[in-house]
């Protein structure tokens, strides 16, 4: 499922994937189980009443490099 980030278009944080998610512009919300869940379990939330597909990963570090970051990422998003 990461290979998703790594060829479509993508946004990369909690702010950018909530405003995506406000816009109706995401197809699918990657989390990271290692995030704060004061972070990730709103934009679950939030996704869920839209009906957009969560997936969730195990570490920050791999959905960070996922994206083409040099840090762990706790929330990304496919547009």
């Amino acid at each position: 499922m990461l290979t998703q980030l790594e060829q479509a278009g993508k946004v990369v944080g909690v702010k950018q994937t909530r405003r995506a998610l406000r816009d109706g512009r995401v197809k699918t919300v990657f989390l990271a189980r290692d995030a704060d869940p004061a972070l990730t379990e709103p934009l679950a939330e939030l996704a869920g009443e839209q009906g957009v597909p969560v997936v969730w990963t195990e570490h920050m570090r791999e959905l960070g490099q996922a994206c083409g970051i040099a840090v762990g990422a706790a929330v990304a998003a496919t547009v």
